[in-house]
């Protein structure tokens, strides 16, 4: 009886780790470029894309056929773009502007999640020359969504 038990607890699990998930990616570039001269988007890919596509492989470290991959053809058409707001401000930094985002942003996680999407992971970062006269950068964060 114990074995029966655990053999359907196994294959129970296994059932479970089995199913197929799928995953979006949603972006957020939000400029941090003073006076509102900057792009601040967010990004959602509508496009069905297979990476083997546009995969080699390398059998002894430097032979490839990446000549043959086109850097063209990986770029995709079907995109949304939401217009998102700059953090700066002629004065500065504009925390109505982030206020803004922030709902702009938590609108679209909140529809993604009544379709049946988790949110997984965050990830983001920031570029910025980061001169003596340093005026330019973007902070990007990626949401990573998932769905059985």
């Amino acid at each position: 009886m114990k074995k029966m038990l655990l053999t359907l607890f196994a294959l129970s699990a296994c059932l479970v780790f089995a199913q197929a998930q799928e995953y979006k990616i949603l972006t957020t570039v939000e400029s941090i470029v003073p006076g509102g001269l900057g792009r601040s988007r967010m990004i959602e890919n509508k496009t069905e894309v297979d990476a083997e596509d546009f995969t080699t492989e390398r059998t002894d470290g430097k032979t490839s056929n990446q000549r043959e991959v086109k850097r063209r053809d990986a770029k995709v058409d079907e995109f949304s773009e939401t217009k998102l707001l700059n953090f700066y401000s002629l004065v500065g930094i504009n925390f109505q502007n982030i206020a803004s985002n922030d709902a702009l942003v938590g609108s679209r996680i909140n529809q993604l999640v009544s379709e049946g999407w988790e949110l997984a992971f965050i990830t983001s970062g920031v570029e910025s020359s980061a001169g003596g006269d340093d005026g330019e950068g973007i902070f990007i964060t990626r949401y990573i969504f998932k769905r059985n």
